[in-house]
């Protein structure tokens, strides 16, 4: 095999790697719940929440979520009442925005 066949190889190789991959880190998903625990030092909040719509579409469940900002968690505290956004970055689901449920 030449060289610019192997090189189109690989690089077809890497797309479908890295594909979906980028795909599923773009996945965003929107839910309501309720705050079950704050972890301000790991930067993690626990949320019982609806189903997740969106990119993400997840059953009703309770789970940990991690921030990229730890800022978000000052306005959190066990049993408020939120409506909020998340993303799987890497396999982690990561909160993008939060706010109080109306």
């Amino acid at each position: 095999m030449n060289i610019r066949k192997t090189l189109m190889v690989a690089m077809l190789a890497v797309a479908a790697v890295v594909g979906p991959l980028a795909a599923r880190a773009q996945q965003i998903g929107h839910a309501e719940g309720e705050v079950r625990r704050v972890d301000a030092e790991a930067g993690k909040v626990t949320i019982r929440h609806g189903p997740i719509t969106g990119g993400l579409d997840m059953p009703a469940m309770t789970m940990v979520f991690h921030v990229k900002d730890p800022a978000m968690l000052k306005s959190l505290a066990p049993g408020k009442k939120v409506r909020f956004t998340v993303a799987d970055e890497q396999g982690a689901l990561v909160l993008k925005s939060v706010e109080p449920a109306k």
